[in-house]
């Protein structure tokens, strides 16, 4: 470690750079120099190293370690992360109505700025520098937390305007409300802590949504410039519920492109039950798919995603929130996704193909396509200069991932959390040698513990006891 000139030049040299950028480059001994937020030079150490060194205040060696951009998580409830374990082996209408929307309805701000820190820790160890928020309570506790944490986000509030199921105690907000409330979050948080946080609009799902309330929240993201987040076709019940009820031949998705909702700046989340007609729709209005993989198996089914990448359309990763997973590891999803999309092939098409999904798609969809997914693909995503400093120091010298023949499917097949030592968003260090920069953990975690068992108590859900307690 050296220091000279200046206080605003970080290079990190002596590593395998995993640049993610439309050429695929891989350097070897590769080397990055970082200027305030940004990257201003890649390549080769002595180069870099040759040209910097005499104004960098910090040179830091890497040791072989590899160095890529930090993962993007594109589906995530931060503010169920105190839910984590309360909705387990139930169907999709039980978890919603009977656990999650009960837990919601009883949420404060300061739940929801604890659990989104609980989740945000979850994150960072895994990789993650940014994620978007699928839609949940109190969306000024989360963007307090993620200031704190130093994360990259696009928070959205959960929208309903209709439904049934929904606590007494909530009530249906009117369509103007629902409009006007994130008109005022979108004012209050959007490009704040230093341009960290975007504001979306959410729809929570279409079940819960009328007419008015799916195009006043299309005209007003267009107005905004920002994206929309929704659950897209998860289950069947809700494609038959769409024919019966809004008179279409198939489900949401034929609805949707039906009333022209279906646009560039839409992340529909899970989108399992499509059929080829309603890929193609995704895949010409330019709608972004974010894959849940282990949301998906466990209640929602298989989704078409080897034929939506093929037909065009950006997939992207996401965990889901902790009561439909309950591992919030970017890491592990990257894992499962390779895995149940070879293994559809033999449920789908009855013979397999172990080249569906390969290792350089999985890095894709949580890089570059994560930040196509959440709009952000010009500053984020890749490591290339001009772009934000957000990315990762991976140590592949431990038992789950050596010997490395193949650093592209060593970070996909082998990597466990354990590996991703450091974490780095918006040119600060978020994550240091596997400890979280910005908050105490083991005080995270004891706020949890008693926030969560508050919550519950107030909601009134009791978790029914599997085998005998003694």
């Amino acid at each position: 470690m050296e220091t000279s000139k200046t206080d605003s030049l970080l290079i990190l040299h002596n590593a395998l750079i995993v640049t993610m950028d439309t050429e695929s480059r891989v350097f070897r001994n590769g080397a990055i120099a970082i200027e305030n937020d940004t990257i201003k030079a890649i390549g080769q150490s002595s180069d870099i190293l040759n040209q910097f060194s005499p104004l960098a205040h910090q040179i830091i060696d890497l040791r072989g370690q590899f160095l890529l951009p930090g993962f993007i998580n594109t589906h995530v409830h931060t503010s169920q992360q105190l839910a984590r374990g309360i909705a387990d082996d139930v169907d999709l209408i039980t978890w919603l109505h009977d656990r999650i929307w009960p837990y919601e309805s009883n949420m404060t701000e300061e739940d929801s700025y604890i659990s989104t820190l609980l989740c945000g820790i979850e994150l960072i160890h895994s990789g993650v520098t940014c994620f978007a928020e699928a839609g949940g309570q109190h969306v000024s506790g989360m963007a307090r937390a993620v200031e704190l944490l130093g994360l990259r986000a696009c928070l959205t509030q959960s929208t309903m305007d209709a439904g049934e199921g929904l606590p007494p105690s909530w009530g249906i907000r009117t369509t103007e409300e629902c409009i006007q409330l994130q008109k005022e979050l979108y004012q209050k948080h959007n490009d704040k802590a230093d341009g960290r946080i975007k504001i979306w609009l959410g729809i929570r799902q279409i079940m819960n949504s009328t007419n008015r309330l799916l195009l006043e929240t299309r005209d007003t993201a267009k107005e905004l410039k920002t994206g929309i987040h929704m659950h897209v076709a998860e289950i069947p019940y809700e494609n038959q519920l769409v024919v019966n009820t809004r008179k279409v031949d198939h489900g949401t998705v034929t609805y949707l492109e039906r009333i022209d909702f279906l646009q560039s700046n839409l992340v529909a989340a899970h989108t399992v039950w499509v059929n080829e007609n309603e890929i193609g729709f995704l895949a010409r209005a330019g709608v972004k798919v974010s894959h849940c993989p282990a949301a998906a198996m466990r209640m929602l089914g298989f989704a078409p995603i080897k034929e939506m990448l093929d037909g065009g359309v950006c997939v992207s990763l996401g965990t889901d929130g902790a009561p439909s997973n309950n591992r919030m590891s970017i890491v592990d999803d990257m894992y499962l996704a390779s895995l149940i999309n070879k293994g559809r092939e033999v449920y789908a098409k009855g013979t397999t193909d172990p080249t569906a999904l390969p290792a350089e798609t999985i890095l894709k969809m949580v890089t570059i396509n994560g930040a196509e997914t959440v709009l952000w693909d010009h500053e984020i995503g890749s490591l290339e200069v001009g772009k934000k400093a957000d990315m990762i120091v991976v140590n592949p010298f431990s038992w789950p991932m050596v010997p490395v023949h193949d650093c592209i499917s060593s970070l996909v097949y082998c990597m466990r959390t354990e590996n991703i030592v450091s974490v780095m968003c918006n040119g600060r260090w978020i994550m240091k040698d596997q400890k979280v920069v910005n908050v105490d953990e083991g005080e995270v975690i004891s706020m949890a513990m008693r926030a969560s068992k508050e919550l519950l108590g107030r909601a009134g859900i009791q978790i029914p006891t599997r085998m005998k307690m003694l």
